[in-house]
């Protein structure tokens, strides 16, 4: 199998479809949440919305420039989005969520191994197949924060 290929298999099981590692997904956690339970606090933790948005803004983000786009995402940005306020809302923001994901999984499906060790936009970022680690790495650290909690909101 393509190294492609099994990085588009990792990263649609953390975001739409696996339960291999954490035995859940982000799809699995959020599609049935309510938006109420999504941006509820806990203490002085981020919300359940606001860690999905946050993964959702890298893919779309780094989705751009495997699209030939630049890369425009910025850290100091990653968490600043409009508040959710209604379910419609909510399924919306997931509708796109899922769409950029696969979309996402896809081009990394297409990429050669050529393609995968060359410079991610520039050189200080490392290369392609890095960048895609680094986004299904970041996508389980914040799974599991979600799960957890999702877990103190409905207990």
């Amino acid at each position: 199998m393509r190294n492609s290929k099994v990085l588009a298999d990792r990263f649609r099981e953390v975001i739409l479809n696996g339960t291999f590692i954490a035995y859940t997904n982000y799809k699995q956690e959020l599609n049935n949440l309510s938006w109420e339970i999504a941006v509820k606090k806990v203490e002085n933790l981020n919300t359940i919305a606001d860690l999905a948005q946050h993964i959702h803004y890298y893919i779309a983000g780094v989705k751009q420039v495997f699209n030939g786009g630049s890369l425009d995402i910025k850290d100091q940005f990653s968490f600043d989005f409009p508040p959710i306020t209604t379910q419609k809302e909510w399924a919306d923001f997931l509708d796109k969520f899922w769409e950029d994901a696969e979309e996402f999984a896809f081009l990394t499906e297409q990429m050669s191994d050529e393609k995968l060790q060359e410079s991610f936009v520039d050189e200080k970022y490392g290369t392609y197949l890095r960048n895609i680690d680094a986004m299904i790495e970041h996508a389980y650290y914040h799974l599991g924060q979600i799960v957890l909690i999702k877990k103190m909101l409905l207990s």
